[in-house]
């Protein structure tokens, strides 16, 4: 339930800030040690430090809602975003703890 939570929070942050035309996909890889979910948007990206400057002001969505969860799951979260090209956040979590 936190892996589908953290791909939830992955997607609404696709709706609040890729924009009304932005599409998304989701890629899930089911390896024998691991699984691993893509989320990945054709948005306008997320400007340089713009994480970095949420979280200084407080705003911990990726922080906590993303990261923190996979973080508790012995996981990580990792998001890649190229402004005019779109974000992509790659979610791992260890076999035994996303089949809980």
């Amino acid at each position: 339930s936190e892996l589908a939570a953290a791909v939830g929070a992955a997607l609404d942050n696709v709706g609040r800030h890729a924009g009304a035309d932005a599409r998304a996909w989701i890629l899930v890889e089911d390896d024998p040690d691991e699984v691993i979910v893509t989320v990945r948007d054709d948005g306008p990206g997320i400007p340089e430090g713009r994480l970095a400057q949420a979280e200084g002001e407080g705003r911990l969505g990726v922080a906590l809602s993303i990261r923190g969860r996979l973080r508790d799951l012995g996981g990580t979260a990792e998001l890649i975003s190229v402004p005019g090209q779109g974000t992509e956040v790659e979610l791992r979590v260890p076999r035994g703890k996303a089949e809980r």
